[in-house]
């Protein structure tokens, strides 16, 4: 069932059986266990990375950085820091998101199907997964990490509850759990319809 719904989305189908059988091992483990749950949870993977573990690479253009966080940068502090990952990382989650170590910014960016950032949070997920992505974060582009962590993170959210709630009238309630605002909403809605479709 999962992996028709990968494969049907993945570009390169030779992975769609391994991002599948992760994806299906990790829904299981966090409860993602009916067909309402299923159709939700791929829909916003389907969207957020395309089943795909993405790292966030913060290689911004000055414009880029005034229009994603306009009250950290000005015009003439974005040009000075503009394509420049590591210091744009520190400037945007240093001291934040239980990152206190030189580099943290850098280090703990955003990474998965469902991207986590911040010591904090992998932290939390190492110990909930079972994969020690505090110490290895470059793990949480495996495939098997990505998907535990991405599954560990609806539970958490209360992404079930949300979807036992209803069908397509609660894409943006689960997007605003999942992405902190509704970005995408209209294409998540109709990933929604897609699989609900394929698994019923």
């Amino acid at each position: 069932m999962i992996r028709f719904l990968v494969e049907s989305e993945s570009k390169k189908l030779k992975d769609a059986d391994t991002i599948a059988r992760h994806l299906q091992a990790a829904a299981t483990k966090f409860e993602i266990n009916t067909k309402r749950r299923v159709a939700h949870f791929l829909a916003q993977l389907a969207h957020e990375s395309g089943f795909r573990p993405v790292e966030e690479n913060l290689n911004y253009s000055a414009e880029g950085l005034c229009k994603v966080w306009p009250k950290r940068f000005t015009p003439k502090f974005a040009v000075e820091c503009a394509r420049k990952p590591e210091r744009i990382a520190d400037i945007v989650y240093q001291g934040r998101l239980g990152n206190t170590e030189p580099g943290d910014g850098f280090k703990y960016r955003g990474r998965g199907f469902i991207q986590i950032t911040g010591r904090d949070n992998y932290a939390k997920y190492s110990l909930q997964i079972g994969h020690d992505i505090l110490n290895s974060p470059e793990l949480a582009l495996q495939y098997e990490v990505s998907a535990l962590i991405a599954a560990a993170f609806w539970r958490e959210n209360r992404c079930n509850q949300l979807a036992d709630e209803g069908g397509s009238s609660m894409v943006k309630a689960i997007t605003l759990k999942v992405n902190g605002g509704v970005h995408g909403l209209s294409e998540r809605g109709q990933y929604f319809l897609k699989a609900q479709e394929i698994l019923e």
